[in-house]
């Protein structure tokens, strides 16, 4: 018998997405301009392609503008950062994204910190992380902000509670780490901090009430590594090959989902979970970007 909840964050995200619609209507009916969303893609990568195709159908949908930038492996790091810059002072564009990864002879640090602070909605330049660390107003990076907005929308019991978190990216886990364990609704818990170093981890993540998966390996969470109606919040994503699928394909998780849902109260499926709650992330900051709600 199912006894866990699925954190659904495919209806959260189009509840959101209905939400932000209705924003962008009443601005333009106050004479403001439409939201514009930029994204740079480089190369042909496969999983690029889609991540971005689905940013841009999601702008599509919630009434933004978006443009997509495409340039060859072969760009200099210097024509990027010109465009970026050339970006940076369009007035009509909000929000620029640059997709992650990028090629090895470009640096991803120079690329992040050239775009200007007040249009990186995707919250990676050290000045977002920065204000974010010290709780004042900032674009928070997509996925923990989205994984947050689960937690609220869910009504999930944060305060006082033991979250452990298994990845210590600057994208997922250090961010996380930090806005969990402040001080505010949604936050205020004990956070551990945990990574592929770390010693007697499944002794770790069994004492978590909150255990938040972001290690970039499939399936690397199992059941005795949790105690019983843990929250499972699972960020990985992976595509492996699958006899019982028609593409030949299927997407897993860092956690073992099938083996250890029944001892959850709670936990994200993959795909459907934190995915969908990335995008609509994104969304909002672009959002409040237009707004100028963040930097003026």
């Amino acid at each position: 018998m199912q006894n866990y909840k699925i954190l659904d964050g495919k209806k959260i995200s189009e509840e959101i997405k209905n939400e932000i619609k209705a924003e962008v209507n009443n601005l333009l009916l106050t004479g403001a301009k439409r939201p514009h969303l930029a994204a740079i893609l480089i190369g042909n990568d496969g999983a690029s392609e889609t991540y971005v195709g689905h940013k841009v159908k999601a702008c599509e949908q919630v009434g933004f503008k978006s443009s997509l930038i495409r340039f060859d492996n072969s760009v200099s790091e210097h024509e990027l950062i010109q465009k970026i810059i050339e970006i940076n002072s369009d007035k009509d564009i909000d929000g620029l994204i640059v997709q992650l990864p990028i090629p090895a002879h470009i640096s991803e640090e120079k690329i992040i910190e050239a775009i200007s602070p007040a249009k990186d909605v995707d919250g990676f330049h050290p000045i977002n992380i920065g204000r974010m660390a010290l709780g004042m107003p900032a674009y928070i990076s997509a996925t923990p902000q989205g994984i947050l907005e689960l937690i609220r929308r869910y009504t999930i019991e944060t305060s006082g509670k033991h979250c452990v978190i298994v990845g210590r990216s600057n994208i997922v886990g250090k961010p996380m780490s930090i806005l969990m364990s402040q001080k505010k609704s949604y936050g205020n818990a004990t956070v551990t901090l945990c990574h592929s170093q770390t010693k007697n981890l499944s002794e770790i993540t069994k004492q978590a009430d909150i255990l938040i998966a972001a290690i970039g390996q499939p399936e690397f969470i199992n059941s005795e590594m949790i105690k019983e109606n843990c929250v499972v919040i699972d960020v990985g994503i992976h595509r492996i090959k699958s006899e019982s699928t028609k593409s030949g394909w299927k997407l897993i998780g860092d956690v073992k989902f099938d083996e250890l849902a029944h001892k959850c109260s709670y936990i994200t499926p993959v795909p459907g979970g934190v995915g969908p709650m990335t995008i609509v992330s994104l969304l909002k900051n672009t959002l409040l970007s237009a707004k100028k709600e963040i930097f003026i």
